[in-house]
């Protein structure tokens, strides 16, 4: 990557070698394959971290009186936890255990500076009204506070079975603006790394919506498909001279979440990677939002990427981006 890259750990994003995985425990099943398939793959250091409210330590006495007990809540978290990290080094994965107590996003934000983490999983409990209040409060705050590559595994998320014949692929959303450059390149370079095929992916308006004409780089007016798969193209090849994998520019019609998850699914993504926005993912993540019913519905883990902050001189392709 150029000099001008704002993401100064590119390199180690792509090739972790520290994984922190934050959990409330009742997603270790759901969230540990995936974390020992990408620490196997990178030869990479697992910590597993659990954050401890203080109404987690609370216990009762014979009487039914609530007492404060944190050694007994530290002892149930580990005896959950250190079960984990026995099998991860059954599997030549070196993996340790870290409880804290405390607001879970400041502990998951410390966390990762004191071990200098290159990649965060995150799980979803449900898609309950409940799971969703934990994603938008939680997981928007720590995509906020943390600039890394952040891989949610939502409640449909699974291992795919891996098949000889079928070709592995990252699907990567692009708004087409110049802030998701970075997100694309680190797409790529995971792609290249897992022998996979980049898939770049622009949803346009469903076609029964009125559109005004876009203006290509030309200068002259074209459609608004023409012109987004000329910069999809333009942003393919800027992508792809940056590593070995096969890129693809795909533009559809419709709504962003359906048409990002209905190519996952089709052809078999093993991951989505979405540049999250400050408009977007940042700021205004609720249950209504791309990224969030992404996150949400995916069957493979989905990385979020955040985005820095666009230039107030907004480019052209800015009139072709649908806001995730």
């Amino acid at each position: 990557m150029p000099d001008s890259d704002p993401h100064p750990g590119f390199d180690r994003w792509t090739h972790p070698a520290v994984l922190l995985v934050a959990t409330d425990l009742s997603d270790l099943d759901r969230l540990m394959p995936f974390a020992f398939e990408q620490a196997a793959q990178e030869q990479a250091r697992l910590i597993l971290l659990h954050v401890l409210s203080p109404s987690a330590a609370m216990s009762a006495d014979a009487a039914g009186m609530p007492y404060y007990d944190p050694a007994g809540a530290l002892d149930f978290v580990t005896r959950t936890l250190e079960p984990w990290c026995e099998l991860a080094r059954q599997k030549n994965i070196a993996c340790d255990a870290l409880v804290r107590e405390g607001p879970p996003v400041q502990q998951i934000a410390a966390a990762v500076r004191q071990f200098q983490a290159d990649r965060l999983l995150l799980g979803t409990r449900s898609r309950s009204k409940l799971g969703k209040l934990l994603l938008g409060s939680v997981a928007e705050q720590v995509l906020r506070s943390v600039n890394l590559p952040v891989i949610t595994v939502g409640p449909e998320a699974h291992l795919p079975v891996q098949l000889s014949s079928r070709e592995r692929v990252v699907l990567h959303a692009t708004t087409l603006r110049e802030t998701s450059r970075p997100s694309a390149a680190l797409a790529c370079q995971i792609a290249a790394s897992q022998g996979a095929r980049l898939v770049l992916l622009h949803v346009l308006p469903p076609m029964d919506e009125p559109t005004s004409d876009a203006i290509g780089r030309s200068g002259q007016p074209a459609s608004l498909d023409s012109a987004a798969l000329h910069e999809l193209r333009i942003l393919a090849a800027e992508t792809g001279s940056g590593c070995a994998a096969a890129v693809e520019p795909h533009v559809v019609h419709g709504n962003p979440s359906i048409e990002i998850l209905a190519e996952a699914s089709e052809r078999h993504a093993n991951l989505i990677v979405l540049g999250a926005t400050h408009r977007s993912a940042i700021e205004n993540l609720t249950r209504d939002r791309t990224v969030y019913r992404v996150l949400a519905h995916a069957r493979c883990p989905v990385l979020t990427l955040r985005e820095p902050h666009a230039d107030p001189a907004a480019p052209r392709t800015e009139q072709l981006a649908i806001h995730l």
